[in-house]
């Protein structure tokens, strides 16, 4: 060990003084190396053990369900399959209720003061929350769970915000799987929020039972209204933001749509979709907006097209999962891929015309018969 005592370091210039003398101290051992943490090892529940704790009720196991059927990784596909084919005979005895509306509409301020009102006359409640993808990111913000405060705080409640992730109709491609596992949950009512529709995107139409359509005044012209889209899809139509100095126009939108409404026909036989005034801020309409409901239901029920309404979702979504799963093989093949990568090097050059790019792929797997 050092001694004490004042010496010049080995870094003093030639020549210096003993101002630059120093004192070198006693250090301490070097304390043993600690021993190597173990990796941290993440169990997936087996599918099994997943579809036995969501049928019976556990909230977190629904919650990783529904993230095992939204992942895109192929190692996760057998396994969401798997939990899918095991709960799926819980399934179908919920009301599948649908809403939409242009941007600015209210939704999520409706559904967290509607969905409140079930809950307190005993309903279990699901929330599917669909919010837009960014084209430039495809990154989400999933805001509108931060919407329903109070809703969220409810154990009758589940609520899911999910990306839309590029896929049209203001739903995901994973939508209807996501119902069927609500379902077997136990949520006897489904509430699929879609993001902000056009006239176009209805693709939630034949994922529910019923169709709710928020509107709000001013949106358009008569013209606009009868213009045939959304609105001739809905089985229910409530005007939101009835309240303040919005009352009058309000009232004045509804008789509008009600007369527009008279001159379309109607998605459902034999029945002329309502149209409602309501306001999510002040809670008004609520009482009338689900008596409309039950008797909605009750008409499909009596009429049997709920029935077939089923059969149609179920048809829907089989054709939904075939294309889906044919695209996913076509692009993944290895000879495909290269060959795309080709063609579009060659469009974006105008070497090829994307009609006859577009022949040129497809005649790899399909040959043209004519």
């Amino acid at each position: 060990m050092s001694d004490l005592s004042p010496r010049l370091p080995a870094w003093v210039p030639p020549g210096a003084g003993r101002a630059f003398a120093c004192r070198e101290m006693p250090g301490i051992p070097a304390p043993e190396p600690a021993p190597a943490m173990p990796a941290v090892v993440v169990l997936r529940p087996a599918p099994a053990e997943l579809a036995e704790r969501l049928v019976a009720g556990d909230r977190s196991a629904l919650a990783r369900a529904i993230t095992l059927v939204e992942s895109n990784a192929p190692r996760h596909r057998s396994d969401a399959r798997e939990v899918i084919e095991m709960v799926s005979s819980r399934a179908g005895q919920a009301r599948r209720i649908g809403i939409s509306g242009v941007p600015g509409a209210g939704k999520s301020t409706f559904i967290e003061v509607f969905g409140n009102y079930l809950c307190d006359r005993g309903r279990r409640l699901a929330v599917l929350a669909v919010d837009p993808s960014s084209s430039l990111s495809g990154g989400s913000i999933l805001g509108d769970k931060t919407r329903m405060e109070l809703l969220s705080r409810r154990q009758e409640c589940f609520i899911r915000p999910s990306p839309a992730g590029g896929a049209l109709g203001g739903v995901t491609r994973k939508t209807r799987e996501t119902i069927l596992l609500c379902e077997a949950a136990g949520y006897d009512t489904i509430l699929v929020e879609t993001v902000g529709v056009g006239q176009s995107e209805i693709a939630v139409r034949s994922m529910v039972d019923c169709f709710l359509l928020l509107m709000i005044a001013g949106a358009g012209d008569e013209l606009q209204g009868i213009k045939k889209g959304i609105i001739e899809i809905a089985d229910l139509i409530a005007v939101n933001k009835a309240d303040g100095n919005n009352r009058n126009r309000v009232r004045a939108a509804r008789a509008e749509l009600e007369r527009v409404t008279s001159f379309l026909n109607p998605f459902t036989t034999n029945w002329r979709p309502p149209v409602l005034a309501v306001s999510a801020l002040e809670r008004e309409g609520l009482k009338e907006t689900w008596a409309e409901i039950n008797r909605f239901f009750s008409h499909i029920a009596e009429s049997g097209e709920q029935t077939e309404r089923r059969k149609h979702q179920a048809l829907a979504w089989w054709r939904g999962l075939v294309e889906q799963e044919l695209r996913s093989r076509f692009f993944s093949d290895p000879r495909i891929a290269s060959q795309a990568a080709r063609l579009e090097t060659e469009i974006l050059a105008g070497l090829k015309p994307p009609s006859i790019a577009a022949e040129e792929i497809l005649d790899l797997i399909i040959p043209n018969l004519a």
